[in-house]
C-alpha cells in the first residue's frame, strides 16, 4: 500500500489483487472438489427435513420417541419409493447434530441444550 500511496505504483496493488483472484480461484477449487455435488433427494426433501429434525428437537424427544415420530410421519407426508432413505437420512441427522449445524433445521441453542438432555433417555 506504500508503494501504491507514496511511489504512485498502482501496478503493484494489481499484482497483489491478481495473486490473492488465483489463489482463492485454486482454493474454491479444492473445497469445492472435496464437498462434492449436492444430494437431490436431500435437496428435493430439505424442506420436510427441516420439519421433522425441527419437531424432534423442539418438543425434546428422546431416541426412541424421535424414531416413532420420523416413521409415523412419512407415511402421510412421503411417497412410498422414498419413506426408507428419507428416514434414514433424519436419523442421521439428529445422531450428527451439533451446535455448529443447528440453523438449518431452525434450532436455537437454548434448545438444543435442552433436547441433548433428554436424547439419550
Amino acid at each position: 500500500m506504500l508503494g501504491v500511496y507514496e511511489l504512485n505504483r498502482v501496478e503493484l496493488l494489481r499484482d497483489v489483487f491478481l495473486w490473492a483472484y488465483q489463489h482463492s480461484a485454486v482454493h474454491y477449487a479444492m473445497v469445492r472438489q472435496s464437498i462434492g455435488e449436492p444430494d437431490p433427494f436431500r435437496m428435493r426433501h430439505r424442506t420436510a427435513l427441516r420439519e421433522v429434525v425441527g419437531t424432534v428437537v423442539h418438543q425434546c424427544m428422546n431416541k426412541q420417541q424421535a424414531s416413532t415420530h420420523v416413521h409415523t410421519w412419512v407415511q402421510t407426508q412421503v411417497d412410498e419409493p422414498e419413506r426408507y432413505r428419507f428416514c434414514e437420512i433424519a436419523e442421521k441427522i439428529l445422531l450428527e447434530l451439533h451446535e455448529g449445524n443447528l440453523a438449518p433445521y431452525g434450532i436455537r441453542p437454548f434448545e438444543f441444550t435442552a433436547w441433548q438432555e433428554h436424547w439419550e433417555t
